[in-house]
């Protein structure tokens, strides 16, 4: 009899629903919880905008400048929430384990790895970070200041698991960069604003300014310079009559002047000063229009300023307006006259063609031929193209249209020769000695109308 009764104690005392059963429930419990805080935590800080957050903080939120402050470092944060997120599902999991082992015999081993898959699955991954990507800055404010503490706390264990991650993928011939975690913030920003504009919020013209005010640092004078070839320059050795003339008739207000070779600048006229100096000797009452005869164009010549063809257009329009100064000649390595460019070129790459009532806007650069095809001036830049029809030719190896196709033929097309690259179709329409003039350019998926002699060159 008392065999039976100590039986039956042991199994009183062994029941599966017993006050360990519960506190093991209520660990794992717990568990769950900071495995979603951990998991969310780390999709909230990750996803948070730093120009977000830096707004709020500029505003007294707390949160978001202990955001910014522990997301400098991003691979010691993610690696302090990592071995956060670990610990926690891992112990986890063990409690389970046992807790199953000690309810169902064996089979709560395989019972434990569902019934945790699912609850790791749903409540601590999915539904945390689903969370955190809906409302990334606040939950990264709200979540700051205890990760922040988690970081100071596992930063001993995180060093020394960055220094052996670094040692094991050295040993593997990858080199890792320290300054990694810091965020390409120009591409982040282009890439968002391509979003944007592929999804419809953003506009192509809100688009083209912003990634051109980007692009200016990459960009150099040589790319949007006017080549000496178009240059309006003022011979020195020319009658001040002539000179004035010129002024008058031309559209510019700035003309560079030369003496003896085009390639000899000696200064730059504003044809402001040049109208003045001559109205003040007409104005003169002893002064007779023969004494004009006379006029030393070196009086209201200015000094020329010359730039590299490499300078970026960056730091171009900041020396513009640092000197004060709107125009500039551009020269190579040499010393040799390659072109001029203005301030307002610059302006051009950011808002766009700027245009006034002395401005040449009835040839457009861009027409619709008989055929359908685009009729091109051979001059316009490549970059104007793409940005005009959405495409996406190349402007590595050449600026212009022209030099594209002469880059890609390795040869200086005649009329009517017809070639194919980069997806489209280029025929060569006009052509002045040894410059491409017009071209006709299709995607090679649109229709051709009319017949067209054809020489294909591929290199």
């Amino acid at each position: 009899m008392s065999d039976s009764s100590e039986q039956i104690a042991l199994l009183a005392t062994t029941s599966p629903l017993d006050s360990a059963f519960w506190a093991s429930a209520g660990a794992i419990l717990g568990l769950l919880v900071l495995s979603a805080f951990f998991s969310g935590s780390e999709t909230a800080l990750t996803a948070a905008s730093r120009g977000k957050l830096r707004s709020q903080a500029d505003k007294g939120s707390g949160g978001a400048a202990q955001a910014l402050r522990i997301t400098e470092d991003n691979e010691r944060l993610i690696g302090s929430v990592l071995l956060g997120n670990n610990l926690v599902n891992i112990l986890a999991a063990s409690l389970a384990t046992a807790l199953f082992t000690r309810a169902f015999g064996e089979s709560g081993v395989a019972l434990a790895t569902l019934v945790m898959t699912l609850l790791v699955l749903v409540f601590a991954e999915v539904l945390p970070k689903t969370y955190a990507i809906t409302r990334p800055e606040d939950a990264a404010a709200a979540v700051a200041r205890p990760i922040g503490l988690l970081v100071t706390v596992f930063a001993p264990v995180v060093t020394a698991v960055r220094w052996l991650v670094r040692l094991v993928l050295r040993l593997f011939g990858v080199e890792t960069d320290p300054d990694s975690h810091i965020l390409a913030v120009r591409e982040e920003i282009a890439g968002a604003i391509q979003l944007g504009h592929s999804e419809g919020v953003v506009q192509k013209e809100d688009r083209d300014r912003i990634l051109g005010a980007l692009d200016l640092s990459d960009r150099t004078v040589e790319e949007i310079m006017l080549h000496r070839s178009g240059i309006e320059l003022i011979n020195a050795d020319d009658s001040p009559a002539d000179i004035l003339n010129q002024c008058l008739q031309s559209n510019h207000t700035r003309l560079p002047v030369f003496k003896n070779d085009p390639e000899n600048i000696i200064g730059v006229v504003h044809a402001k000063d040049l109208f003045r100096a001559m109205y003040r000797r007409v104005a003169d009452s002893s002064t007779t229009l023969e004494s004009l005869a006379e006029f030393d164009l070196s009086e209201v010549a200015n000094e020329p300023y010359f730039v590299p063809e490499t300078t970026s257009l960056d730091d171009q329009m900041r020396e513009f307006l640092r000197r004060h100064s709107h125009f500039a000649l551009v020269v190579d390595e040499y010393g040799s006259l390659q072109g001029l460019i203005t301030l307002e070129d610059i302006l051009e790459e950011i808002v766009g063609e700027i245009t006034d009532e002395f401005d040449n806007t009835d040839d457009p650069e861009i027409a619709r031929s008989e055929d359908g095809q685009f009729l091109i001036d051979g001059a316009m830049t490549i970059r104007d193209l793409n940005r005009a029809t959405e495409w996406s030719l190349p402007d590595d190896e050449a600026n212009t249209v022209a030099g594209l196709v002469i880059h890609e033929a390795q040869m200086i097309p005649t009329p009517g020769q017809v070639f194919s690259f980069h997806g489209f179709r280029f025929e060569v329409v006009g052509r002045e000695a040894n410059r491409i003039t017009s071209l006709k350019i299709r995607p090679l998926g649109a229709p051709d109308h009319g017949p067209h002699r054809r020489t294909d060159h591929r290199p």
